[in-house]
């Protein structure tokens, strides 16, 4: 019996595959825990629609992904903090403050997660910090630490 898989099944295949399984285990198995269901001509068309607006979905993230690192390249973020008599920072600058930074400023929203920041700033001046959009794109923000608050 074919079905079409609503949800990840361990040996058999992910979420939305077609999928050739024993009646007995679809009927038994599969359907009572809406695992799967049978592959009807409706519930083909229905899980075609699906895919293609999961693709236009991923073209838009992978679109919007670009355009941010496109801003990117041509941005000074500038963030102040407050720091001791040597020039050390209390704390240091970090993903989520250039994130809220870049939205500020800029009104470019990158989530914090993808910030990533290899030694820690914890010092003044320019840095540049590399930001993983998804889908192999990435960009780099250009920071500046400055004295304030």
């Amino acid at each position: 019996m074919k079905v079409i898989l609503q949800q990840d099944v361990r040996d058999h295949g992910k979420k939305g595959q077609l999928v050739e399984v024993s009646d007995g285990y679809a009927r038994n198995y599969l359907f009572p825990r809406k695992l799967a269901v049978a592959a009807t001509a409706d519930a083909m068309n229905t899980m075609r629609l699906q895919e293609k607006a999961r693709l236009r979905k991923i073209e838009e993230e992978k679109a919007k992904a670009t355009e941010n690192a496109k801003k990117l390249e041509s941005v000074v973020v500038k963030i102040s903090a407050r720091a001791g008599d040597n020039g050390k920072l209390f704390g240091s600058v970090t993903n989520k403050d250039i994130s809220d930074a870049l939205k500020e400023q800029f009104d470019i929203d990158v989530e914090k997660s993808r910030i990533v920041i290899t030694d820690p700033i914890k010092s003044f001046g320019p840095f540049e910090v590399k930001c993983k959009f998804g889908y192999e794109i990435s960009g780099v923000i250009h920071l500046l630490i400055t004295e304030g608050k």
